[in-house]
């Protein structure tokens, strides 16, 4: 117990570092606030995080792996329109694909960088497969990891077959959630990241830095209702660059076989299992994760 607190705690410095480090820029009517971190003639690695909705800050539980690869390249991190340290949406303000591709290609622009690595968790793995159909000159190698489907509706959930009790629980909290009950949306928030671990010592260490992240549902229904307008599939069989594949062998969020369909249609992509994790891999085998990315991107 003593082991997972100061581990919790150990992440959320990491967290008010990046916080203290980052800078801001100006694009498409919005403030986007971004770190980078480290240095090298390695291709620079941009990290994009899921949601939608969330800030960048949970994907620090990989700072094992971007602690390691920082030695030989800069490794970016960002909050997306919206969410975190970027501004907030101003009335009116659009947060849609479009704005999220374009956002990215802003900064990759404002770094001074003409090719980049990406890496795309969950959404994010939906929005680097956007991106690099939409810009492939800038692309690199793509890693896309427990990504959503191609096609968004087709992402397979797993949550009500494998943790029936807690989303039992999460129904319960509908009615006042969507009254607008912050308590609710908090408990409800919590009960979902809950499920997204294999081991449970690792989501109990976890689970602080989570619940510290910010989640604005705003920006989760507005791209949420617009990606479901697009259909990835026909752009994948185009990917002329390098591609990894990656997901947790027990991931709740996405099931495997999402990946698995994904790793088919890019043609020469490669495929990795990690057989011990859920939904974020590189907090429950940071070793095996690393020793996949570094491997990888040389």
């Amino acid at each position: 117990m003593k082991r997972a607190a100061v581990l919790a705690l150990l992440m959320l410095a990491v967290h008010i570092h990046a916080a203290e480090t980052g800078k801001t820029f100006d694009t498409n009517g919005v403030t986007i606030w971004y770190e980078t971190r480290g240095s090298g003639s390695g291709t620079p690695l941009f990290v994009v995080n899921g949601g939608p909705g969330f800030d960048h800050a949970y994907v620090h539980l990989g700072d094992a792996t971007w602690n390691q690869l920082e030695k030989t390249r800069t490794v970016v991190f960002y909050d997306q329109r919206g969410n975190g340290q970027s501004s907030a949406l101003k009335p009116g303000q659009t947060c849609n694909l479009a704005d999220q591709i374009n956002d990215l290609d802003a900064l990759r622009t404002h770094l001074g960088f003409d090719r980049i690595d990406l890496f795309g968790h969950s959404w994010g793995g939906y929005l680097v497969m956007a991106y690099a159909a939409r810009h492939p000159e800038h692309l690199h190698k793509l890693i896309i990891c427990d990504s959503a489907a191609p096609k968004w509706s087709d992402t397979k959930f797993l949550f009500r077959d494998i943790f029936p009790e807690t989303t039992a629980k999460q129904d319960s909290l509908d009615f006042a959630d969507n009254l607008g009950d912050k308590q609710a949306s908090t408990d409800s928030l919590a009960l979902y990241l809950s499920m997204l671990f294999y081991s449970p010592e690792k989501r109990d260490a976890a689970m602080p830095v989570l619940l510290k992240s910010d989640f604005h549902k705003n920006v989760n229904e507005m791209v949420g209702a617009d990606v479901a307008r697009f259909d990835l599939n026909p752009e994948l069989p185009k990917f002329n660059f390098p591609t990894l594949v990656l997901t947790g062998r027990f991931d709740i969020n996405v099931a495997p076989s999402v990946a698995w369909k994904i790793h088919r249609a890019i043609p020469g992509s490669q495929f990795v299992v990690f057989e011990r994790s859920g939904h974020l891999p590189y907090a429950e085998e940071p070793e095996a994760f690393t020793n996949a990315m570094v491997k990888f991107l040389g």
